[in-house]
């Protein structure tokens, strides 16, 4: 393990990537990036690379950043990537963020501002930061630790690489995306841009969690066509699509919601509403574990439609499904190293690891139906899309020292 100054890398490459917009839009469909922020940033991340002596960089302005750090051994080592996301989600405002460091936490109450604080008796990860630096909002944003914490800790490592000639390690590539949080993260992804054959998201949570297995997902989008009348004369021939859509909400069980859900459990979540009496439509997030699962909920969607369809005679109710990303564990499973490679080299670090499922997924899960196992390594960031998001630097370190090792784990 090397003696690199992580700590202070990390913290300041941060703050730097924070306060950059990069909020994205999932209302947005006919343009990738959704943002023109999150090109900013991408742009400012192509140009630190190249003033790290990285010279091969590419810059897809269709969202992109890809720099291949070159092998310095003469033997075949399995080229392996790093993969980070440069948009934040859209949960609560994401940009204007304005990151707020706390040094040597000294475990008590942290103000926010005037409304809100974040309190350790509902963050227990808290009580394991005495002593430690964290990062925290003011909270009227998200922090954006997801995932400018892991743009931060593959950068750190690349400035590690690049600072040390002596450390032995073969083709190590540096991928930046956008739009992760709408789902569209590798929509426009070229993949002949890249070399690795194994990868590796940093994008998760809290210290040493390591995830292998994600949802399946799809998004289904109903639209409800009413028929319009003047309200006065509306009786026998008026059917308002507002109603049609309020009559399949409330048909899908609020059990299988993601606030009634957790563990293995999938769900329904709408996640947007648009209408007026002529026209309404709803966006529904379908997710489970189990593929043949997703699929049956997808078929329930539809029946249900069927069923308000019939009882507005005149109303029209239409579906369409995108499937969206799958469950990683089946390829990942089939090159068994990938993981053993987390696991071995974080043994010789002595840090602690708990892999856990992601209730939701990565664009390494994309990447990994493409044929490039990537599994997702933790970045210190805790309470995600949310006001209450903190990063603790101190995980952030360890997820860097985890991703050096791993460099040091293909050479060997």
């Amino acid at each position: 393990m090397s003696n690199f100054p992580y700590h202070e890398t990390i913290l300041k490459r941060f703050l730097r990537y924070a306060v950059v917009n990069t909020m994205s839009d999932p209302h947005v469909s006919d343009k990738r990036p959704t943002t023109d922020g999150q090109l900013e940033l991408l742009e400012m991340l192509a140009k630190e690379v190249k003033e790290l002596g990285i010279s091969d960089v590419t810059f897809d302005h269709k969202g992109y950043v890809v720099a291949r750090i070159p092998s310095n051994v003469d033997k075949e080592v399995t080229p392996i990537g790093f993969m980070a996301h440069v948009d934040t989600a859209d949960d609560v405002w994401g940009n204007d963020v304005k990151p707020r460091v706390v040094t040597d936490y000294d475990g008590g109450v942290i103000i926010l501002n005037d409304q809100y604080v974040l309190d350790p008796s509902h963050n227990s990860d808290l009580t394991h930061q005495v002593g430690s630096t964290i990062v925290v909002t003011d909270g009227t944003t998200l922090l954006g630790a997801d995932d400018k914490s892991g743009v931060a800790i593959i950068m750190s490592l690349a400035e590690y690489l690049m600072s040390h000639d002596e450390v032995k390690h073969g083709i190590v590539e540096l991928i930046f995306t956008s739009d992760e949080e709408t789902g569209g993260g590798m929509d426009a992804f070229d993949l002949s841009l890249i070399k690795a054959k194994v990868c590796y998201t940093i994008d998760g949570n809290g210290g040493g969690e390591i995830e292998g297995e994600c949802f399946n997902a799809a998004s289904v989008k109903v639209e409800f066509t009413g028929v319009p009348y003047h309200l006065g004369a509306a009786r026998g021939r008026l059917v308002n699509s507002v109603s049609m859509a309020a009559t399949f909400m409330n048909a899908i069980p609020r059990s299988e919601s993601p606030e009634a859900t957790d563990g293995r459990y999938g769900y329904y979540s709408v996640d947007d509403i648009k209408g007026t009496i002529v026209h309404t439509s709803l966006l529904y997030y379908v997710r489970d574990f189990d593929i043949n699962r997703l699929n049956e909920r997808i078929e329930t969607l539809k029946s249900v439609g069927q069923t308000v369809e019939k009882l507005f005679p005149g109303g029209k109710v239409t579906l369409s499904s995108h499937f969206s990303y799958a469950n990683m564990a089946d390829k990942i499973k089939e090159q068994p190293e990938v993981m053993e490679s987390i696991f071995a080299s974080a043994k010789i670090i002595h840090l602690p690891l708990e892999e856990k499922i992601i209730r939701g997924g990565t664009d390494g899960s994309r990447l990994t139906s493409l044929g490039i196992p990537t599994p997702n390594i933790f970045t210190g960031g805790h309470n995600i899309h949310s006001r209450y998001e903190w990063l603790s630097i101190s995980q952030a370190v360890d997820a860097a020292r985890l991703v050096e090792e791993i460099v040091h784990y293909w050479v060997k």
